[in-house]
């Protein structure tokens, strides 16, 4: 059975800031990433619009906000640790989920060090987060409801409370309706339109592809 998980925040859309710090010029875009496979088209898409860049570098969070099981980061030529890391760790504490950041820099001839690599790449991304719009990622399930025709008034009095969407409705024998709603209420519903039919409902959950 389908688990609830949480609704978190996701980049809306694309985003993109610019600074230039010690004469390099650095470009963070931000974009949303919910698979492993998109986040890495991401990447390579920027490096191929940055083609004659000094560095891309590159860091991702697939998932949950904070979530270690699918992320990933590259330095992309820089000193180890000065650049994917910081920008790994920056979009761990953002709050934000299926995120992926590229930091493209172009050398302006002045050294910066280690410490101020590191500087430079988070704060990048924290200044890209910052003016990121957002948007709320909710997982949704889709059920088919069976019930009797006495039930129709109540059921359709019920179905707001669940945010649900009314996918397909079919009169036969029985009524049966089709729903969309938050995987967070399907327990809840169960339980409901058990109590409201005396357990005459019939609930099936669509299993995902």
């Amino acid at each position: 059975m389908t688990q609830p998980t949480p609704r978190y925040p996701i980049p809306a859309a694309r985003h993109r800031v610019e600074e230039e710090i010690l004469r390099s010029r650095f470009i963070t875009t931000l974009a949303y990433a919910p698979t492993l496979e998109e986040a890495r088209a991401f990447i390579d898409e920027m490096r191929a619009e940055f083609g004659d860049a000094s560095h891309n570098c590159w860091a991702y969070v697939v998932g949950l906000p904070g979530s270690s099981a699918q992320n990933g980061m590259s330095d992309d030529g820089e000193p180890h640790g000065t650049a994917g890391q910081p920008m790994l760790r920056v979009l761990l504490h953002s709050g934000v989920g299926d995120i992926v950041a590229v930091v493209t820099r172009y050398f302006g001839g002045t050294l910066m060090g280690k410490g101020g690599l590191v500087r430079a790449y988070s704060g990048g991304v924290q200044y890209a987060l910052e003016s990121l719009p957002t948007a709320e990622k909710v997982e949704k399930s889709q059920l088919t409801v069976l019930f009797d025709y006495s039930a129709i008034t109540a059921v359709q009095r019920m179905l707001p409370d669940y945010e649900t969407e009314v996918l397909e409705e079919s009169y036969g024998v029985d009524v049966s309706y089709r729903l969309q709603m938050p995987v967070e209420q399907v327990a809840r519903f169960r339980a409901d339109i058990a109590d409201l039919t005396n357990g005459q409902a019939v609930v099936e959950e669509e299993e995902e592809e």
